[in-house]
């Protein structure tokens, strides 16, 4: 009789976070691709205009999170969070595309994917790497696993569970700076946009 061996916390919850963001990079590639295929590359020049709509709709949980409004499911916000932040990271990238003219642009293009890392990060590893942690630190300790032996069984996934934890350090100044860089890129195309 095979033994059925489980894949560590790396496996299971890592790889499939990086997987997820590899969607959103190929959606970009595909949907680039389009509007090249199409000859109208000139349509992403304007997606991030409603890119930045949806990434700002989507503050709607942060700001119940953090008590400027009271109204509202706050896992229903928090699932609205996801996807516009999602559609709108999605629509930026196609108008970023692969034009490397403009480095205050790439500067937010930058901050913005790092930014949805950490988002994913908390999003898809945080709670389910502690649950699954949890979980396989009870089914040792009903097996009669001594805490010690338990701590080096588990030593790899309770190393990625710390390294984890440390989203949320990540995501908020990374969110301020990532407005702060596309408020400066917003206003540079104002500023130098010809309006003869």
């Amino acid at each position: 009789m095979a033994v059925s061996v489980k894949p560590n916390l790396l496996l299971r919850e890592v790889l499939p976070f990086f997987l997820r963001l590899a969607a959103l990079l190929g959606a970009t590639l595909l949907a680039d691709a389009g509007l090249h295929l199409m000859n109208a590359v000139w349509i992403g020049r304007y997606l991030g205009i409603p890119g930045v709509l949806l990434i700002l709709a989507s503050f709607g949980h942060s700001l119940r999170k953090r008590g400027v409004f009271r109204g509202g499911n706050p896992m229903l916000l928090l699932r609205l969070h996801e996807w516009l932040a999602w559609a709108g990271s999605l629509l930026v990238l196609v108008h970023a595309g692969i034009h490397f003219n403009a480095v205050l642009a790439w500067l937010a293009v930058g901050a913005m994917l790092v930014n949805i890392a950490s988002g994913l990060t908390g999003k898809y590893l945080l709670r389910r790497a502690q649950t699954l942690l949890k979980v396989a630190r009870a089914g040792l300790k009903a097996q009669g696993v001594t805490d010690s032996e338990i701590g080096a069984r588990l030593h790899l996934d309770s190393m990625t569970v710390d390294v984890v934890k440390q989203w949320r350090k990540v995501h908020l100044p990374i969110s301020l700076a990532f407005a702060a860089l596309a408020l400066a890129h917003v206003v540079a195309i104002f500023v130098l946009w010809g309006w003869k």
